[in-house]
């Protein structure tokens, strides 16, 4: 990250065309990327005449994504110190900037705004245990005064920022919901992926788990390993060396890695696929019929919304309740949390069990995704372009 934005003036020396408008668009990793790509691409479809300037905090995000097609221009952001700040903005030069989430850069935001340059957050969430709206969190509080206008995900963040008396908000969504959904239309058939799932056994029921990690695969496994109708697709968070071994030695029954599997039949008599390879989750989803998505055991857990557009109930641990997106799925019967080994089997046995409770929560999962798109169009429609 350092040896990367130490490159990002020279890259905005090299690459910004000064006799362009460019719309600045900041994320801080690749989820929040996913979150702003759906405005990224419909303006750069629509709207020839900006360009798109994309930064990046974490190297997660811009190793992935440093050459993506959809940015004119992409680099790290540096540093919020006022030096770096100013040095950034006047090689950037852009017309306006847009930070996706929860990017909240005092220096950064009180430069756009002495230079007169429009900053908006989008898809941002606000709740009332944030640093904001303690009694010491003035300073912070102010930085939020700074964006022209903020599009926040729901009424909750709107009401309370205005009883702070910031009333530049719009209700608009999650734009995630656009993204998610623009991938299921997009998504790539994998051939591999489809005869393991539909194959020899397809009467057997699927389970994907998605971006796991130790605590996740330990629960899951055991079941699998006690319940021979169930067929398992497993994309570990990482997917090193020791991670993979840590997964061999969980399972009791015949598996094989996605990388292995390269000729039809390979998968045949296997009852475990391990997805050993990058960005092929959002489309593994479809094969499915029931998804445990992984990280709710720890800091939080990763995208419910990348299977649930599928119309597949989604399982996830504990740590969801920051994620509206789980909490809303839960309330239409999409979701179901699991805390521990009891509550993991139960919520298995009535889904693999009762194909009318299968059914419902699949098509309730998908429907509360579909309604709530169109956070996108919301937006690019009140920006004022300049």
């Amino acid at each position: 990250m350092r040896f990367g934005q130490w490159k990002t003036n020279g890259i905005l020396r090299e690459k910004i065309d000064r006799s362009a408008r460019y719309i600045w668009f900041h994320a801080s990793s690749l989820g929040e990327f996913e979150q702003g790509r759906p405005m990224m691409e419909t303006i750069k479809a629509g709207r020839s005449g900006y360009k798109i300037l994309l930064t990046f905090f974490s190297p997660s995000g811009y190793e992935v994504r440093k050459n993506y097609s959809g940015a004119d221009v992409i680099c790290y952001l540096p540093f919020d110190t006022p030096y770096k700040v100013r040095k950034f903005i006047t090689l950037a030069n852009p017309s306006m900037a847009i930070f996706i989430k929860y990017e909240f850069w005092a220096n950064y935001l009180s430069e756009l705004k002495r230079r007169d340059i429009p900053a908006f957050s989008i898809s941002s969430v606000f709740r009332r245990n944030q640093l904001f709206f303690k009694w010491y969190g003035r300073f912070y509080l102010n930085t939020l005064r700074c964006f022209d206008r903020l599009y926040v995900q729901d009424a909750a963040s709107a009401g309370l920022l205005a009883g702070y008396g910031i009333k530049n908000v719009s209700i608009s969504g999650d734009t995630r919901f656009d993204r998610v959904m623009d991938v299921r239309k997009k998504a790539r058939p994998v051939p591999l992926v489809e005869e393991f799932a539909g194959g020899e056994h397809s009467k057997r029921l699927t389970l994907i788990a998605g971006s796991t990690w130790p605590k996740d695969e330990e629960l899951l496994i055991r079941y699998f390993n006690e319940h021979p109708e169930l067929k398992l697709i497993i994309a570990p968070h990482e997917i090193n060396r020791e991670r993979l071994l840590e997964i061999y030695s969980l399972l009791k029954r015949p598996y094989i890695c996605f990388s292995d599997a390269s000729e039809q039949g390979d998968t045949v008599g296997k009852d475990c696929l391990i997805i050993d390879s990058f960005g092929l989750l959002s489309s593994i989803y479809r094969y499915g019929d029931i998804a445990y998505i992984g990280g709710g055991f720890g800091r939080g857990i990763h995208n419910v919304l990348e299977a649930a557009v599928y119309g597949i109930p989604v399982l996830f641990g504990p740590a969801h309740h920051k994620f509206k997106e789980a909490t809303g799925i839960i309330a239409v019967g999409g979701g179901f949390a699991v805390y521990d080994e009891k509550t993991f089997d139960a919520h298995m046995n009535e889904l693999s069990t009762d194909p009318d409770l299968l059914q419902t929560a699949g098509q309730s999962a998908g429907k509360f995704v579909s309604a709530h798109t169109g956070a996108t169009g919301r937006i690019l429609e009140s920006l004022v372009f300049r």
